[in-house]
């Protein structure tokens, strides 16, 4: 095995997306010597980017909501965000789109949405919006502490909580969707489909998830930050932090198998045959990737088959640079479809929808509108790929589909861009399946969709010990946000079993590793 330089703790991190790069700095921060491993050249996991001539363009995560995640990693260092990352609070959360040129835009202030939707749809929809908001900030005051803080969610807990908030007991009711919620409170069918693609977010269609998804309305609306040079930026600036605290990097490098010795972690076997020795590893992937002996037979009943299925959306992703006519973008823009049973109807069968709605970044769009080509991505929501293919590949119409599904859509609304993106700049359900090891091209790893969907997503901590899990596909959920709250989990989970293992608390070294190593490791992968 692979010999330490020092005589720290050994723990190993596989997987470099933001639940990795969390739980790594927080791993150092406790006095651990840690190794992140992935078999990407980048950090950041599916805040990846494609390269254009205006630059890299994200093809995952678009922005960075509740930031104070963020800002108590560089604490942990005694460093600042800010002073790393250049972000720009959005004064314009997005802009939604209906055909015959209707538009709304919604805005972290409460006031200025009531405003906008008297002016849009007029003053009852105002008032039920206002309702609404309300019940969205009482359905995230209640599950915050009890569930997305928690390692393990305590339902009694949570029902204490929800006892106290009498507001938020229609959307908790069996049987109510979040789009069933939202047509208890408006009469607009645009308001119910503007705020019911909040269940996309997470992977979910809004007649199928829980009604209390509406809480990603409030989490949204509490602030939305720009990343200068993208969400990439952000998981770069992650990985120097981690770097300077420590950690080491070995990326283009695939873990092949975690082996074990008496029932309990010993290392990680890397492709080229080395063991980097650990007793703590963090898993950052997909956990379907252990239920399906990815990572070897070892590891391959840590995680219980069942909590990693059904399987999340998935989408095709549009990266490039254009120079865009005719409308004014904001820098989310959302793009509705006329119908949208004939957008989750199809994906509910396995089928990309013919109709479906688009959401759009301009990525560059923070400030003035730029000179020039500017940066765009543009995603639609699909079904993941099916089950049982090994190595899922792209049909030969599925481009031409999807052209024909994005741009002629968007020329209806009154949107060009000049030049039109290649083929190359789509990335589909198939390509993610095999970036992502046994996803299935899943962005947001099992699906959110079902009353008790919540509670059914792997912990932390595993029936494997010294095996631990991190990232979207581990409790608390998808997105960003989540994953770098899954990083807390991992670490507790790590230090109650250093407590178990010694007896006593050991003392955690305050501020991190302050000696700095370079990345490692960018040898080609297999």
């Amino acid at each position: 095995m692979e010999q330490r330089p020092h005589a720290l703790e050994p723990a190993v991190v596989i997987g470099a997306g933001f639940g990795g790069l969390a739980a790594a700095i927080r791993l150092a921060a406790m006095g651990l010597s840690v190794t992140v491993v992935d078999q990407a050249a980048a950090p950041g996991g599916k805040a990846r980017a494609l390269p254009s001539v205006a630059g890299p363009v994200d093809t995952g995560p678009t922005v960075l909501t509740m930031r104070g995640e963020f800002d108590a990693l560089f604490a942990l260092a005694g460093a600042r965000l800010d002073d790393h990352v250049q972000l720009t609070q959005l004064p314009i959360l997005a802009r939604h789109w209906w055909d015959g040129g209707e538009s709304l835009d919604l805005f972290p202030e409460a006031e200025a949405n009531i405003e906008a939707i008297r002016a849009f749809s007029g003053p009852r929809e105002a008032a039920a919006f206002a309702r609404f908001d309300a019940q969205a900030a009482a359905l995230l005051a209640a599950f915050d502490a009890p569930m997305m803080r928690a390692a393990r969610p305590d339902p009694w807990t949570i029902a204490r909580s929800a006892a106290r908030h009498p507001r938020i007991w229609p959307a908790l009711l069996p049987g109510v969707t979040l789009d069933r919620l939202l047509r208890l409170h408006f009469r607009d069918p645009r308001l119910v489909q503007l705020f019911a693609r909040y269940a996309t977010y997470v992977g979910g269609r809004p007649r199928h998830a829980p009604g209390v998804l509406a809480l990603i309305w409030r989490a949204e609306a509490a602030g939305v930050w720009a990343v200068t040079g993208g969400m990439h930026s952000l998981a770069a600036a992650l990985a120097r932090l981690a770097t300077g605290m420590g950690v080491r990097f070995r990326l283009a490098t695939r873990a092949r198998r975690i082996i074990t010795q008496s029932g309990r972690v010993t290392g990680v076997e890397i492709e080229g045959g080395t063991t980097l020795a650990c007793r703590h590893c963090v898993f950052n992937g997909d956990p379907a990737a252990l239920v399906e002996g990815l990572l070897g037979h070892a590891a391959q009943t840590a995680v219980p088959a069942a909590r990693t299925r059904p399987r999340s959306l998935s989408a095709h992703v549009w990266a490039f640079a254009a120079k865009a006519h005719g409308l004014p973008l904001s820098h989310h823009n959302v793009f509705f479809t006329d119908d949208p049973q004939a957008e989750f109807g199809p994906i509910g069968r396995g089928q990309m929808p013919e109709r479906p709605t688009l959401y759009l970044c301009a990525e560059d769009r923070t400030g003035p509108t730029p000179e020039g080509l500017e940066r765009f991505e543009i995603i639609l929501n699909a079904p993941a790929t099916p089950a049982g293919i090994a190595t899922p590949t792209a049909t030969a119409d599925e481009e031409p589909q999807c052209r024909t599904r994005t741009f002629p859509r968007l020329k209806a609304f009154g949107l060009t861009f000049s030049p039109t993106p290649e083929a190359r700049a789509l990335t589909t359900p198939a390509d993610l399946a095999r970036l992502y090891p046994a996803s299935r091209g899943a962005i947001y790893g099992r699906s959110p969709e079902g009353l008790l969907a919540a509670f059914q997503r792997p912990l932390a901590a595993t029936a494997l010990p010294g095996l631990v899990l991190a990232g979207g596909g581990a409790h608390p959920g998808a997105g960003v946000p989540m994953a770098a709250l899954s990083a807390r989990h991992a670490a507790e989970a790590i230090r109650q079993d250093r407590i178990s293992a010694s007896g006593s608390a050991r003392t955690d070294t305050p501020g991190g590793i302050s000696t700095g190593s370079a990345m490692t490791g960018r040898a080609p992968s297999r």
